[in-house]
């Protein structure tokens, strides 16, 4: 039986300065975790009276005395440097960020899209898929809708903004939603259709949809969804059977689908199975045994050095590799 040791989840702080989805995610997560163990938040640039602070904490802890769960992308070099003396596991969200990790560092990857991107990256840390929770107040309440069409503006592309939202409101009622939702499964469940495209704003900050939280709510709560299907989205989404691609080829086309969607609604279907991966029960039971392997695999550490080096061959001699395959392809075409 391994060594179960208490887990602190670093966030930078609880404020509204830092309120994100990835935020909110590590919050569940540790939740969680507790329901499982002995298990804290800890933030680490802001002080906040309910939580306990890094800079005070860490000189308190001892070797393998606990693990370290951080998540926060650009912090993370930071992090791993300062932690070095202790068992640190990465929770990955976005991936693009740059960064290398040491095998030393577990990596729970909230998506299989993560999962690929880090098993392509980091061939020989331990690698685990842990999903993030659908809470349970996300479900159908089954009542009257009087949303035709709902749109966040946060992460929305601007073809959506600028020219499918005028489209649309001039045909049916499109409510776009610009601030902060107390109440996400009450608008849902007011709601006919979902309209997500964050495909533009994740190009534009150089990394990718970590997870994409919405659409899954979304569905739970029995809405038709529209949405991209960039990153960690296509681990859930199925265009043409759970959901529609938007952004396709002109606003005619991606406007005459969601009418057709208000006027024709498809038979409702039993989203159950897609959404059972996600729920607490079926993760916890996950949880449990991600927990087990990951103290299996520190107590290793304490025995062990890592002695799997991965051969990385000269950049310049793959891509000459790689031409000189292209060019013999084209001789032989």
């Amino acid at each position: 039986m391994a060594t179960m040791r208490s887990l602190y989840f670093l966030v930078p702080g609880v404020s509204k300065k830092f309120a994100s989805g990835g935020l909110f995610a590590e919050i569940k997560t540790c939740e969680l975790a507790q329901q499982l163990q002995s298990a804290h938040l800890v933030t680490y640039r802001e002080k906040s009276p309910d939580h306990l602070y890094l800079p005070e904490l860490l000189p308190q802890m001892q070797p393998q005395e606990a693990i370290f769960v951080i998540s926060w992308g650009f912090d993370i070099p930071r992090l791993v440097k300062q932690l070095r003396s202790h068992p640190v596991v990465y929770h990955a969200h976005s991936t693009g960020y740059g960064f290398k990790l040491p095998s030393r560092i577990p990596i729970w990857a909230v998506s299989r899209n993560s999962l690929g991107y880090w098993g392509q990256r980091a061939p020989n840390n331990p690698l685990f898929y842990l999903p993030n929770q659908i809470s349970p107040e996300f479900e159908n309440w089954q009542q009257e809708r009087d949303i035709d069409v709902l749109v966040q503006t946060r992460k929305t592309s601007s073809y959506v903004l600028q020219q499918l939202v005028p489209y649309l409101q001039q045909r049916c009622r499109v409510e776009v939603v610009n601030s902060f939702v107390p109440d996400l499964a009450a608008l849902f469940n007011r709601s006919k259709i979902y309209l997500y495209d964050s495909a533009e704003y994740w190009l534009n900050n150089a990394v990718s949809e970590g997870f994409g939280l919405p659409p899954l709510e979304a569905i739970a709560c029995g809405c038709q969804v529209f949405s991209s299907v960039n990153g960690a989205l296509a681990d859930y989404l199925d265009p043409g059977f759970n959901c529609q691609k938007i952004s396709t080829y002109c606003v005619e086309y991606d406007g005459d689908r969601l009418l057709a969607a208000l006027n024709n609604p498809p038979a409702a279907t039993n989203a159950q199975a897609l959404l059972q991966e996600y729920r607490t029960e079926t993760i916890l039971i996950r949880f449990a045994t991600i927990l087990q392997e990951v103290n299996h695999f520190f107590d290793y550490q304490g025995q062990y050095p890592g002695n799997i080096q991965l051969q990385r061959q000269n950049p310049l001699l793959v891509r000459l590799r790689l031409a000189l395959r292209q060019q013999l392809a084209q001789w032989r075409a």
